[in-house]
């Protein structure tokens, strides 16, 4: 069989840091820290593709991802304490080089120009690096002071002879500048001054240089949600009149002076205090065309701010005052005790601030705590206002579960990020791409499992112990309808879905919004009636109906939400996983267990309103992993920690009884993390942490039919639910990532690794889940994975 694996779409969360997102002017593309590996993402590009490549090198969280401008080299840090490099390889980059010269996480890093860029960690030590043919070498190492530790840097170089500044603010109210010389920098290297004013810890730095190599701005973004500029003078600009020991030193006139190699002088004095956001201030951006020296468009001095109070402000000084004022305003309005549970974005982590050099289009980007990136597009050529326009989405915690849609049309995701996301591709008169078209549920616990109850409505279970039921609104499939020709219902029962959801500041639990708009009706109906007032009738506006592309953010924390429907409890413990049967009558759930009393199967029977079964199935002694029904719902297979695997056959679906078939006491050697059934009745396989696959049958229970064992440990499987040249097709996800595409003929029952997915399109750690789409004639297999993302592939 000759099987290639292309690579439709990957989703990934950016992480919550402030040096996570880059911009190459060169290439018009953004590279973004995600979990442990970078994407790769064109967002000029107008089939809105998302993410396209991610690049695996680190092995914990990344921190920082920088472009070294005028080159084709990319920096990155991590948790892992390494400083990475990395060289553009065709339409990718490749790893080039390692260091590890920080002792711990890397926390902030700032570069330069194409020959000098540094790094902090949670060591305390910074590092200066110097970049010649393509080599990175350590230049100098050195601590600011003991207890001290770096979270900003920025460097800029101030005149003609290679003299530097280093700016570095971290855990205390401070501003460290330290002056160096490129020729010999241990040498020259010296701390000149210390900017105080601020009143918390400062988190973000941002040099401007204003006139060539004559005046300079920094700006410093403080905890305190105060903005202070810092002008820098050189020579004969600085003002020597504070000398004057009859005037009265204060911050606004106190000069912090120094002097540099090569006779140089300089020195910082506070310029202005800038005062708007309400908590506090994560980024600071000057306007791009300030660091483009080939931009020949007129250069107004602007400061862009992001904040963790929702909001990015651009910055002007008023001629007239010399105040400065806020010209722009992006985000959200922040509303007290506002987070990602209630809905709101719960801020921004930094922000980026470039020009399209072919439309001179302006674009702010946004990384806020829910993994997305908001895009901000300027109107008109001024950029005096701006809209809203696609960016990516995704979770950015570990994927917990991934299944596709009874119809194989569109999937959904459950993330420890708290939420249920639902993906579909976006087709309406172009190109199809994958887009996040829903979040039904977001939710206060870690999401653990998800499966479809029938068409409309699902069951999740988060890291609680009750399981809740969703059902679909009919904005949200009349939007499926519109843009990606899913017709979930037939039109003439869409209306019998409810209209939208809310959810409630102070609740875990999605409310339909007509419910609440009808008690609401209701209330005021009555008080309109008692104060004989005429009554008003509002028209319902549904925003969604009114898009032309995917939902963006704000639309998909706020109008995409399920309603919750049922609450089903009777579990002691979190629940670990759940499974529904294909006449759409039974919801069977596990719990976590360290005793057989809590290792048992709870059965909810959907068609008598969701009522618990008398009959709890016993068996397993520990938390069971893995759930599924057969095919055609006869049978009910789970498999545990305990390394057995216990099959139950439906004898009463009415009453929702079942008795056991088999417990298997030898069914692997190590936990058993997932099983599947093939297209035909009787067969099954179990993967497990002993790197075995093997396949069993009903009708011969306890005999191993075949085996296959694999280089590493399995954490995951699929099959795909019809026959491939007269073979199952089954996909299985290992500990460090990787894919296989497996068959198994239908006459031998042998096993068959036909294709090892490429490793540049695989996840970077542990797949989590795998499943395969039940439409055909194509084969696509979503994967969710613990680097957070996830991937759909195409297979021939």
């Amino acid at each position: 069989m000759n099987t290639t694996v292309k690579q439709e779409a990957v989703f990934v969360g950016v992480n919550r840091q402030a040096f996570v997102v880059d911009f190459n002017s060169r290439e018009n593309l953004v590279a973004v820290g995600a979990a442990n590996t970078i994407g790769l993402w064109y967002p000029l590009a107008p089939d809105h593709h998302g993410v396209f490549a991610t690049l695996k090198g680190h092995t914990k969280s990344i921190t920082g991802v920088r472009f070294i401008p005028n080159s084709d080299y990319l920096i990155s840090t991590g948790e892992d304490h390494l400083v990475l490099v990395w060289k553009k390889d065709q339409d990718s980059y490749k790893l080039v080089q390692s260091l590890s010269d920080h002792e711990d996480s890397v926390t902030c890093i700032a570069i330069v120009n194409e020959f000098l860029f540094a790094t902090g960690g949670a060591d305390g030590k910074i590092c200066l690096w110097t970049i010649s043919d393509g080599q990175v070498t350590l230049a100098h190492k050195f601590t600011v002071k003991t207890g001290f530790y770096p979270l900003c840097l920025a460097i800029q170089d101030i005149d003609e002879f290679g003299n530097f500044i280093l700016a570095i603010s971290g855990t205390n109210n401070n501003i460290y500048i330290y002056s160096f010389n490129k020729a010999d920098i241990s040498q020259t290297f010296t701390q000149s001054t210390v900017l105080v004013g601020h009143e918390d810890w400062i988190k973000c730095l941002s040099f401007v240089c204003e006139q060539d190599h004559k005046n300079y701005i920094l700006a410093s973004g403080s905890q305190d949600r105060y903005i202070r500029l810092w002008r820098l003078k050189l020579n004969e600009l600085i003002d020597h009149s504070d000398e004057d020991d009859s005037k009265l030193i204060l911050l606004s006139n106190r000069q912090f002076k120094f002097s540099m190699s090569n006779d140089s002088h300089a020195a910082f004095s506070f310029e202005a205090l800038i005062m708007g956001h309400d908590d506090w201030v994560t980024g600071l951006q000057w306007h791009p065309s300030y660091h483009d020296k080939s931009s020949t468009q007129a250069k107004r001095l602007q400061l862009l701010s992001s904040s963790a109070d929702t909001a990015l402000m651009v910055w002007e000084m008023d001629d007239e005052s010399g105040i400065w004022c806020c010209v722009n305003r992006l985000g959200e309005m922040s509303i007290k005790g506002a987070s990602t549970a209630t809905g709101a974005s719960g801020g921004f982590w930094s922000c980026l601030w470039f020009v399209d050099p072919d439309t001179k289009h302006q674009y702010i980007l946004a990384n806020g705590k829910t993994g997305s990136i908001r895009v901000y597009k300027s109107i008109d050529e001024e950029a005096k206002s701006f809209e809203s326009v696609l960016g990516i989405t995704g979770a950015n915690r570990e994927i917990t579960d991934v299944v596709w849609s009874k119809d194989g049309k569109y999937f959904n995701v459950t993330s420890l990020d708290q939420t249920t996301r639902l993906y579909a591709q976006w087709t309406k008169d172009r190109e199809p791409t994958w887009h996040e078209f829903s979040r039904p549920q977001i939710h206060g616990y870690d999401m653990i499992c998800y499966d479809n109850v029938s068409a409309t409505k699902f069951v999740s279970g988060g890291d609680e112990k009750v399981l809740r039921v969703f059902e679909m609104t009919n904005s949200i499939s009349k939007l499926l309808s519109n843009l990606c020709g899913i017709d979930v219902v037939s039109h003439d029962k869409q209306e019998e879905l409810p209209e939208a959801a809310s959810l409630p500041v102070l609740g875990l639990s999605n409310k339909a919004a007509n419910e609440q708009l009808e008690a609401g009706e209701a209330a005021q109906k009555q008080q309109d009636e008692e104060a004989d007032v005429q009554p008003v009738v509002a028209e319902k506006d549904d925003i969604l109906a009114k898009l032309t592309t995917p939902p963006l953010e704000d639309h998909l924390q706020r109008y995409t939400l399920f309603p919750e429907i049922e609450k089903l409890y009777g579990h002691g413990y979190e629940i670990t996983c759940c499974a529904t049967n294909k006449n759409e009558s039974l919801i069977a759930s596990a719990c976590r267990s360290n005793t057989a009393k809590h290792a048992g199967i709870r059965v909810f029977n959907v068609k008598n309103d969701y009522q618990l079964s008398s009959q709890v199935l016993l068996g397993h002694s520990l938390t069971i992993t893995s759930m599924e029904f057969s095919p055609n719902g006869d049978y009910l297979l789970a498999v545990s920690r305990d390394r057995l695997y216990s099959l139950w056959k439906v004898v009463d679906e009415l009453n929702a009884q079942f008795e056991l078939v088999e417990l298997n006491l030898k069914a692997h050697s190590r936990i058993i993390w997932d099983c599947a059934w093939l297209p035909v009745q009787n067969l099954f396989v179990t993967v497990s942490r002993d790197k075995q696959m093997k396949l069993w049958d009903v009708n011969t229970p306890g005999e191993l039919k075949a085996s296959h064992k694999f280089e590493e440990p399995i954490t995951s499987v699929s099959c795909y639910q019809h026959a491939v040249d007269n073979t199952f097709l089954v996909a299985v996800g290992f500990e460090s990532g990787n894919v296989n595409l497996v068959t198994i003929d239908t006459t031998t029952l042998q096993f068959t690794t036909v294709t090892s997915v490429d490793e540049k399109i695989t996840p970077s750690s542990r797949v989590s889940k795998l499943s395969f789409s039940s439409a055909s004639p194509k084969i696509r297999l979503s994967v969710g994975s613990h680097d957070t993302s996830v991937r759909v592939y195409s297979i021939n």
